[in-house]
């Protein structure tokens, strides 16, 4: 990434799972990291398809600026002076109370049809989609039955995407890229057409595709490398270190290395 771009960058907008964090854990260099960028007036956004409970405890606890959650379903930022958690929705309450009773049938269907599958563990803290697990707290499935997994999804009329862990599935046809459009514009008055080069995003699976391609400046840290043949536009750069190391690696590029004391 050319020394010119590297400087021009306004905000980072980063996936969690794989991205931020490895083998599951949030590392002390990856967190260390987004507190550099925050440090140095950066935007920084985790865009995530993990569930509104966990973006409530993002928005309120991290050294972010808000959070963009479930795939584009909602978005949260804290406003400290007001002492106080905003939200915005893609669907209104009543859709998603609705909706939910619906993703119950469609994942006992799953469930049925596609053995070792399970609700990801975060389900209960979802309000807008369905998350089957088909790598994170069970056997690793083949991808002919991550396929029947989206394969199901899509016949019962959902919008279904594949994450590194996850497949993730809802009513509507919003995603990560259309959300965080509109929260930078809501939050922060940023118009992202105009802006797109002066953001990078960071992710790693096919779920980061659509932001992959709107992305000038998109990287992809290393392990996107097994899901390039199912990303239509690559990211424009990849790091040579994986998950949060690939991160750590984007951060030291924008800001240059780590000062003596931090985490390695």
């Amino acid at each position: 990434m050319p020394r010119a771009v590297r400087e021009s960058i306004r905000g980072v907008l980063t996936d969690i799972d794989d991205t931020l964090t490895t083998h599951g854990q949030l590392t002390p260099a990856a967190y260390a990291a987004l507190a550099r960028l925050r440090d140095a007036g950066k935007l920084v956004i985790p865009i995530t398809g993990r569930p509104a409970g966990w973006c409530d405890h993002i928005a309120r606890m991290w050294p972010v600026d808000g959070v963009v959650g479930e795939n584009g379903a909602l978005w949260m930022r804290y406003d400290p002076s007001r002492r106080k958690l905003l939200r915005g929705y893609a669907a209104s309450e009543a859709e998603r109370r609705a909706n939910r009773e619906r993703l119950a049938a469609i994942a006992e269907r799953v469930l049925r049809e596609v053995p070792g599958t399970a609700l990801a563990s975060d389900q209960a803290y979802r309000e807008a989609d369905l998350a089957i697990d088909f790598c994170e707290d069970v056997a690793p499935l083949p991808r002919s039955e991550v396929d029947r997994i989206v394969a199901i999804m899509e016949a019962e009329g959902l919008t279904a995407k594949v994450s590194s862990i996850h497949v993730n599935g809802w009513f509507g046809r919003y995603d990560k890229l259309g959300m965080t459009r509109t929260f930078l514009a809501d939050a922060f008055g940023v118009d992202l057409d105009r802006e797109r080069e002066r953001f990078v995003f960071a992710g790693d699976s096919p779920n980061d595709a659509p932001m992959f391609a709107y992305f000038p400046n998109a990287v992809g840290v290393a392990n996107v490398r097994a899901f390039l043949d199912r990303i239509g536009t690559p990211p424009a750069w990849i790091t040579r270190g994986e998950a949060g190391a690939g991160f750590v690696e984007l951060v030291d590029a924008l800001l240059g290395p780590r000062g003596p004391g931090l985490p390695a």
